[in-house]
């Protein structure tokens, strides 16, 4: 029970790597805050938890708009006191589209829900953390903030702004008792690319992405929640700052 009543707010877990990672630090004895736009999805969620004789709370916001991730982070304090760990992983992929014609509806959508939101995130966990003498945020980015990534720019862009965000907010707090990463998984069974969708991009595309990965498989959610666990325990201590691959070696 590594995580025994820590207050653990996780955005984007109403599905995917956000649903396996409530469901695990649950596991591990922490009290989930369930956020998501989708409020059935979210609901599900914090269902699976408690049939499982965890605890979770759902808390439906639209990470997009500052007004909801503050109101999420008051509503958190306000209902456990505290936020020892924030997982800002909520995030879209956006409409594939070489970069000039790219719509700029697009470019907002996927910049304002992947990367201003993480900023909205921290923006309002930190001051909490401070109040409280410490704490942990974990903010998910992807394999394409570490290298490029083809007829997806705004998805690159933003996830590299996460890398950028996490490590200047990092150095910013490391004195301070926060420690502040970034996960960056490789395409996943479930969640943002599911190899249906890859497939509908490009014929093929799915068993191409999959054969540049030297394991030659795409990761399963728990195989990324796990990495995030430990990103979030005690074990992790002295790492801060860092933005880590989880991707089967691809960045190798």
């Amino acid at each position: 029970m590594e995580f025994q009543d820590k207050i653990i707010l996780i955005t984007g877990a109403g599905s995917g790597i956000g649903r396996e990672a409530a469901t695990l630090f649950a596991a591990e004895g922490g009290k989930i805050v369930v956020s998501d736009i989708n409020e059935e999805g979210g609901t599900e969620t914090v269902n699976q938890i408690e049939k499982s004789g965890g605890q979770a709370h759902f808390i439906k916001t639209d990470v997009s708009k500052f007004e909801e991730v503050q109101s999420l982070t008051e509503l958190t304090v306000e209902k456990f006191g505290r936020i020892d760990i924030a997982i800002n992983n909520a995030g879209i992929s956006g409409l594939p589209a070489k970069t000039p014609d790219t719509t700029l509806s697009n470019w907002e959508n996927v910049m304002s829900v992947n990367a201003s939101s993480v900023f909205y995130g921290m923006k309002c966990q930190i001051p909490q953390m401070l109040k409280q003498g410490g704490g942990v945020i974990l903010n998910t980015s992807s394999i394409a903030g570490l290298r490029g990534l083809p007829n997806s720019l705004p998805y690159v862009a933003s996830k590299h702004a996460v890398v950028g965000m996490t490590k200047t907010a990092a150095m910013e707090y490391a004195k301070k008792g926060i420690r502040i990463n970034a996960i960056c998984p490789v395409f996943t069974v479930t969640g943002l690319f599911k190899p249906e969708m890859m497939d509908q991009i490009s014929a093929g595309l799915s068993e191409k992405l999959k054969q540049n990965l030297p394991m030659k498989r795409f990761a399963e959610p728990t195989e990324i929640a796990n990495a995030m666990l430990w990103l979030c325990s005690d074990k992790a201590s002295f790492v801060t700052g860092m933005a880590m691959p989880v991707d089967g070696g691809l960045t190798a």
